[in-house]
């Protein structure tokens, strides 16, 4: 079953400086954290936040050529995970055709964003991604900094996420 989801927000992850989108279903309120690349990170936020550049990004050149081509994006999905990597395909339609490519998650969202399509997450991603309350963390960090850091991120819940506007 797939999921219809939103983007909640984009935050930094402390420990490696590396963004996070969060994907927040709208059924359940379930929230989905994704590490991606910092140039994802910037495609995908100067899409929400509608800047244009003089010169096309990636993203946008890709579908400035699909268009040329008559292509367009019916929608992406976030179809699994293995190994703590997320995998995404995007479906496209043409007038001859309607066909996927694999992709990552980064870039699906980015091309989603640029062609208005909605994004879906699979059910088993949403259930790999789940960790289960019996598994605690335990923070390599022990001076008082890191506890304090530990604590707040123990408190932390998906809706905190949804605060920060990108």
């Amino acid at each position: 079953m797939l999921h219809k989801v939103t983007i909640a927000g984009m935050t930094m992850d402390p420990a490696s400086n590396t963004p996070i989108i969060i994907l927040k279903s709208d059924n359940d309120d379930q929230a989905i954290p994704i590490w991606i690349g910092l140039l994802e990170a910037t495609s995908i936020a100067s899409a929400l936040q509608n800047i244009n550049f003089d010169r096309p990004m990636t993203h946008d050149l890709f579908k400035n050529f699909t268009e040329m081509l008559n292509i367009s994006v019916a929608k992406v999905e976030v179809c699994d995970l293995k190994n703590n990597t997320f995998y995404a395909r995007i479906y496209f339609t043409s007038r001859e055709r309607n066909f996927d490519i694999d992709a990552r998650p980064s870039d699906a969202i980015a091309i989603a964003l640029r062609f208005r399509a909605p994004i879906y997450v699979d059910e088993k991603v949403i259930e790999k991604s789940r960790i289960p309350d019996a598994v605690k963390g335990e923070a390599l960090d022990t001076s008082e900094d890191g506890k304090r850091w530990a604590e707040y991120l123990e408190k932390l819940s998906p809706e905190d996420f949804g605060k920060y506007k990108v």
